[in-house]
């Protein structure tokens, strides 16, 4: 009997010892999270759902993030508003204007602060304007402005159509007399100013003609073709202004592809590191040099002004830099400074 009592005590002290174990251990779990409860409250920070939920939500949609400039755009723009503790929600449209008009619907149904936008088509993206526009979000256009300016809030961008003035400007200081092949993008209006602002220079001078033109969409892998057949057809063109830089990429391939690397003056807009190796190397004159770091760190610094009900000014144009041969060592090669 004494051996039954002495294995049944020896269980019941087994299960206390159990349940004494437990309550220290939720004691010390407890007081874990009071002490660090405490330590948040003494830094002013506050981890809990509630500001989780609080944090503002913005979305941004790109013509395309085919092109290291959107991107350097996006993550500037992301940059500022995580360190507002906030979230940026990104969609690339890929050329597609549907598409783009849907992601800005989408925008609205998850009810964020502010749109960024840089439009597929400058004329097309009405509608979801509007939309956005009725529902009272405001929208901050970046690199290429919309048609209906009265719908957006802020436009930030760079002085496009002197972009192009800067590279004509520089062909006509070295150059006496050019055959030009234009190279253009015709739903953009930042490619429209830039390629008008080319033109608009020449002028009427006879000296320098336009033989030849293509829309390639500021995209490298139709630039390319484009100028493989253009340069086919018209031998006589000794001169290439491009939109952006991509597209001038895409004429340098198809020069080279043609054994014309070299003999062709190619001129784009951007300033990417890329332009600035062959402009380096000589095989490409000039780029007129944008800073999407600027342009997206504006447009951010914007939309929050805009939320605080301050008064921002509706166009912001960001200088453009002419960058050639003579002043290219001057510049970050590798990098968009």
């Amino acid at each position: 009997m004494w051996v039954t009592i002495g294995k049944e005590w020896d269980v019941l002290m087994n299960k206390n010892y159990k349940k004494i174990l437990i309550a220290i251990l939720l004691i010390f779990i407890v007081g874990f999270i009071l002490i660090n409860l405490k330590m948040f409250e003494k830094n002013g920070e506050d981890y809990s759902a509630r500001q989780i939920e609080n944090r503002k939500r913005f979305g941004a949609t790109y013509m395309t993030t085919n092109n290291r400039f959107y991107e350097i755009i996006n993550d500037e723009i992301r940059s500022v508003v995580e360190s507002n503790g906030d979230i940026l929600v990104t969609r690339d449209a890929a050329l597609d204007k549907e598409k783009q008009t849907q992601q800005i619907y989408e925008f609205i149904k998850l009810k964020v602060k502010a749109i960024f936008i840089n439009p597929v088509d400058w004329k097309q993206i009405k509608p979801a304007l509007m939309a956005a526009k009725k529902a009272g979000i405001p929208v901050i256009v970046v690199d290429t402005p919309v048609y209906d300016n009265k719908l957006v809030s802020c436009t930030v961008i760079s002085d496009n159509y002197d972009a192009g003035v800067q590279c004509a400007k520089y062909l006509m200081k070295v150059k006496s007399k050019a055959n030009i092949m234009l190279i253009e993008h015709s739903e953009a209006k930042s490619g429209i100013d830039r390629i008008k602002g080319f033109v608009d220079t020449i002028g009427s001078n006879k000296q320098y003609k336009i033989v030849a033109e293509g829309d390639s969409e500021g995209q490298l892998d139709k630039a390319m073709p484009l100028v493989n057949n253009l340069i086919k057809k018209h031998q006589e063109v000794d001169t290439i202004m491009a939109l952006n830089d991509p597209s001038a990429l895409g004429a340098l391939a198809a020069l080279k592809e043609n054994g014309l690397l070299g003999k062709v003056m190619v001129f784009g807009v951007d300033g990417s590191p890329e332009a600035k190796t062959m402009i380096h190397n000589g095989f490409m004159t000039a780029t007129s040099a944008q800073f999407p770091n600027k342009i997206g760190y504006i447009a951010a610094e914007k939309a929050y002004d805009i939320l605080k009900g301050k008064k921002v000014k509706k166009d912001v144009i960001v200088p453009i830099t002419l960058i050639s041969k003579e002043n290219v060592i001057q510049y970050e090669i590798s990098g968009w400074k």
